[in-house]
């Protein structure tokens, strides 16, 4: 060791009484406040009903011993959802989605989707059963209040894709008696219901087919909400066309934002706000944020997903060389991250065009969402702190959080009884 010089033992000297000037002092002004702007938002989070509309987790539930009540390490299985992380994240409700991949539109290959859909509300159902203590099956909107007052978690059913419904609308008071409560009309390709906005074909049906129209229909008799999300815009302005009841969109942002075919238009927000629906923000970075071009990078997505088997035909072993594999192409061709400001910016988007009724939030965990800040289930009262940061106020939070989501479910279900005493006085 070197010599002190007079000068360094100055310096040291100096250091050392700042050090203990700051700890005799406490934290500084701007500390304080962001301590106490946090704790705030953590009271807000704790209050009002936080409801995400959409998980991906029953494709979780198909994986052979997989259980949601046991707390999972996202980065070690990539699972995004489980009941422990609910409840740390203090996330009250959420609608698990049975995902189908669209596949072979024809009497086989909608007979299996229809399969795997009723295989996995029944692995959701099956969850809650085993796990009453913690969790509980959600049918109506007030079920979530009553299970949050119980201290339980309410879990909802939707179903991702209208593939499983096939060109029979019959299947569709099916899945409501199974308990699902909103169908995605379809996803990221053209099926026998409607047009994809991201079908590499184009439109096939000018948004709606026929026998979408008719879905649509039983969909409103029924009271399950439309969901127009992964839809093209002629779908949109179709479902608003078609349906007696206010529309949802599970999980989309903004276009003006971020300018991607899966968000939503100026235009859109606007009729969506005069037709009483409601947006649920996701945490997908394609959707939340423009990333440069990156071709080798696609191009390895590409080729990877093309010799991807079906999750739920995978091994366990099949399954971990996915994860592997998906991460080294993350890791070898990054993107900019997506960010909590990033979900707030959009937001703050949606309230300016359509107003503050008419945003919520669906996460897409387990289906490609989860972002820095809110990686999993565990995190999303990061986005409540975003918001307090931004000066929403506790009333304007809970709107977002769940209550939009929940008066259109009741508007949903009013109109289905509304059509009902119809058809019986008719």
């Amino acid at each position: 060791m070197g010599k002190f010089t007079l000068s360094s033992l100055l310096s040291l000297c100096l250091i050392l009484a700042l050090v203990s000037c700051k700890e005799e002092t406490g934290p500084s002004e701007a500390e304080k406040a962001e301590a106490e702007l946090i704790a705030k938002a953590m009271e807000i989070h704790k209050r009002v009903l936080t409801l995400d509309t959409h998980a991906d987790t029953p494709l979780r539930l198909m994986e052979p011993g997989f259980d949601l009540a046991e707390r999972h390490d996202p980065n070690e299985t990539g699972s995004k959802v489980d009941y422990p992380r609910m409840i740390e994240g203090d996330l009250d409700a959420i609608f698990f989605a049975a995902f189908v991949a669209q596949d072979i539109r024809d009497v086989d290959g909608n007979s299996r989707a229809k399969a795997l859909c009723l295989q996995m509300i029944d692995s959701i159902v099956a969850s809650t059963e085993r796990n009453a203590d913690l969790v509980g099956l959600a049918l109506n909107p007030d079920d979530a209040y009553a299970l949050e007052k119980a201290g339980k978690r309410a879990i909802y059913i939707g179903i991702e894709n209208g593939y499983p419904i096939g060109n029979d609308p019959e299947n569709v008071s099916l899945f409501y008696e199974k308990g699902v409560r909103y169908i995605t009309l379809v996803h990221s390709a053209n099926n026998d219901l409607a047009d994809s906005a991201t079908d590499d074909q184009g439109e096939e049906h000018g948004g709606l087919s026929d026998i979408g129209v008719e879905v649509v229909k039983r969909m409103n008799r029924l009271g399950i909400m439309v969901d127009v999300s992964h839809g093209s815009d002629s779908l949109f302005y179709d479902a608003l066309k078609y349906s007696k009841a206010p529309i949802i969109a599970s999980h989309s942002n903004a276009r003006s934002v971020t300018n991607h075919p899966r968000n939503m238009s100026d235009e859109m927000l606007t009729l969506m706000a005069k037709n009483g629906g409601v947006v649920q923000l996701t945490m997908l970075a394609d959707y939340l944020r423009e990333a440069p071009p990156n071709p080798a990078r696609d191009s390895a997505m590409a080729a990877f997903r093309a010799s991807m088997k079906p999750i739920s035909e995978m091994t366990d072993e099949e399954r971990e060389a996915l994860r592997k594999t998906f991460n080294e192409i993350n890791e070898k061709y990054p993107a900019p991250p997506a960010t909590v400001q990033h979900v707030v910016d959009h937001i703050d988007h949606i309230v300016k065009i359509a107003g503050i009724d008419h945003v919520g939030i669906g996460c897409d965990f387990d289906g490609g969402g989860g972002i820095e800040g809110v990686f999993d289930a565990s995190e999303v009262m990061n986005i409540t702190i975003e918001l307090v940061r931004r000066g929403y106020t506790e009333e304007q939070i809970a709107k977002i959080w769940g209550g939009n989501l929940i008066r259109v479910f009741k508007e949903v279900q009013a109109k289905a009884q509304e059509i009902q005493a119809a058809e019986t006085n008719s």
